[in-house]
């Protein structure tokens, strides 16, 4: 993917502009917390230079009651800021959340046989965390610190312009380094969120091969993987702290000099009765209102450096262009016949390698092609074209004759069923799963689905029925257990294509003599592919296709193949004697 870099523009505009109003609100809120706070140290030198001295205890009276308005004020501008501002800062994680998902979801088959399931998850639920510094936290410090530091520098000119000068010295070398340091931060969170990800992805798989890493003994093989991946993280995070902490002491050291010096020169204004002692106190004090913002630059500037960093990986993730493209898939289907055509297709998944070489064949609707050949010859590959889980490379697969590529492929899969040799199960009920691909269907719908797959043969032996866990990817079932029900699901969703990856490779004989009767139901009037290492499986096929090094070796009907004595007889023949 492109590496993109978000811009400040870009976030203004696509974040905070939306939500204007809310934003103005909180700055309202902001600016009043702010004032509020510099009442007190704006009163100290009343306080000391006027009512103490003249003993005037109404007036200390008054200004303890303007002080705790003050107070009060500050109170409720800081929850109403957090109510408003951080509710929204989720709720924009929780929005931004789901429109990744809904990307990574419309993209093509390819994109994630190059990405780790456990990587996506974590760009999806982790990288997206940091925008809330552009709304919430983040933003109330930047644009309060802000303000308040620009207030208090007003009042502070107003005590004594030259020891203001000497403190604005020490704080601009400080914003110089702070500028220079964080953009060398933001690569640093960058990587961070890439060797999250890949750490994430592994643990991942991990976990779910645990019961092949147990039988191999290779605990002690996956514990150094993942340590190396956590170091990984661990130097990552190690520089990121350096850097800030480099920019705190700087903050520390630089602002310590300021207040060395405003010491010093105070202290010799008051002993030439320059400055009153309630005028330095107050200088002191409002000082600190405009050195902590500063300060806080470097919270600030990490929050935000972070945010941006994770924006960079989303937004990589966004660019990334959806399969369904509106603008090439203009053609929708409203009545689907079945008729596949493959002219003169070829594919290829790395340049250069093809794995289908120009293959033409037509696939009239209802009828069975079966798919034959060695492991790695392109079975699955031609499977995939037909499912548009691929684009050919050249040439074209025609369905009713128009070109795959160029239809809505919400329209088209509508039609099409797919089982799987290894397909997959979702964790929660038998029912669940079966009723995945229509929710809405009725009692008797799922029941006629269950009985013509034979769930109902193990199911009715179950406790709660089709109302049994399964647990993760349907561990708690057997092979030829979960085969039947993905091939429920797949009756249930009544298609007008069928797709067959080997779906009764993990059935025992019994299980398949039941299964290969309610095939032969669903496949009735339906355009069907089967794919099958078990050449008794489909000895009835309308055409057989022998498949060898991406090419048509051989095409026919069982018994024309057969009599050919070809690839085709030396296979079926290798398996009758096995």
């Amino acid at each position: 993917m492109e590496k993109k870099k978000v811009s400040i523009w870009y976030a203004f505009r696509e974040f905070i502009w939306p939500r204007k109003g809310l934003i103005i609100l909180g700055l309202i809120l902001i600016v009043i917390g702010r004032l509020a706070s510099l009442v007190l140290p704006w009163k100290i030198k009343e306080l000391i230079d006027v009512i103490i001295p003249a003993g005037d205890y109404p007036s200390l009276w008054n200004l303890l009651i303007i002080v705790g308005i003050a107070l009060v004020l500050q109170a409720i501008t800081s929850f109403l800021l957090t109510l408003l501002l951080s509710v929204e800062a989720q709720r924009l994680i929780a929005d931004l959340r789901v429109k990744v998902q809904k990307k990574v979801l419309s993209l093509p088959v390819g994109f994630f046989d190059e990405q780790k399931a456990g990587g996506l998850v974590s760009r999806i639920m982790t990288d997206v965390e940091g925008v809330r510094n552009l709304i919430g936290t983040g933003l109330v410090q930047l644009v309060g610190g802000s303000l308040t530091a620009i207030v208090a520098l007003v009042l502070l000119i107003q005590i004594s312009p030259i020891m203001t000068l000497l403190t604005l010295v020490p704080v601009s070398i400080f914003a110089l380094v702070a500028l220079k340091a964080f953009g060398k931060i933001r690569p640093i969170f960058r990587a961070r969120g890439k060797i999250n990800a890949e750490v994430t992805g592994r643990l991942t798989e991990t976990l779910n091969g645990v019961r092949v890493i147990k039988g191999f003994n290779a605990e002690k093989q996956e514990n150094k993987i993942f340590e190396k991946g956590v170091d990984r993280l661990f130097n990552n995070v190690k520089k990121s702290l350096t850097a800030t902490a480099f920019v705190r002491s700087s903050a520390t050291f630089l602002l310590g000099l300021a207040s060395i010096g405003i010491m010093g020169l105070g202290g010799y204004y008051m002993l030439e009765g320059e400055l009153e002692t309630g005028e330095f106190f107050t200088f002191t004090a409002i000082l600190g209102f405009m050195i902590a913002p500063i300060v806080q630059m470097g919270n600030i500037g990490s929050q935000l450096t972070e945010a941006f960093a994770g924006l960079d990986r989303t937004e990589e993730l966004l660019a990334v262009a959806a399969e369904n493209s509106e603008a090439e898939r203009v053609n929708s289907i409203d009545h689907l016949e079945g008729n596949i055509s493959f002219k003169n297709v070829s594919f290829a998944y790395q340049e250069d390698k093809e794995v289908v070489h120009n293959i033409s064949f037509d696939a009239p609707s209802g009828s069975v092609t079966a798919l034959v050949g060695t492991s790695g010859s392109g079975k699955s590959t031609i499977a995939g074209l037909v499912a548009s889980f691929r684009n050919p490379d050249s040439g074209e697969v025609l369905v009713d004759g128009v070109d795959l590529s160029t239809i809505d492929l919400y329209s088209y899969r509508q039609n099409l069923g797919v089982v799987l040799q290894d397909d997959f199960l979702f964790e929660g009920s038998i029912k669940e799963n079966i009723l995945f691909p229509r929710p809405d269907s009725t009692e008797e719908e799922l029941l006629a689905a269950v009985k013509a797959a034979y769930v109902d043969e193990f199911t009715d032996r179950f406790e709660e029925g089709l109302d049994t866990l399964i647990g993760e990817r349907g561990v708690k079932l057997s092979g030829g257990q979960r085969q039947r029900i993905a091939i429920a699901r797949a009756i249930l969703a009544n298609p007008k294509i069928i797709i067959l990856d080997e779906a009764t490779s993990n059935l025992d004989t019994e299980s398949e003599a039941m299964i290969q009767k309610s095939l032969a139901e669903l496949m009735k009037g339906r355009t069907t592919f089967v794919i099958a290492h078990r050449l008794s499986t489909i000895r009835k096929a309308d055409q057989i296709l022998v498949i060898e090094d991406g090419k048509i070796e051989e095409r026919g009907k069982h018994d024309e193949l057969i009599a050919q004595e070809g690839r085709y007889h030396k296979l079926f023949t290798y398996q009758s004697r096995i």
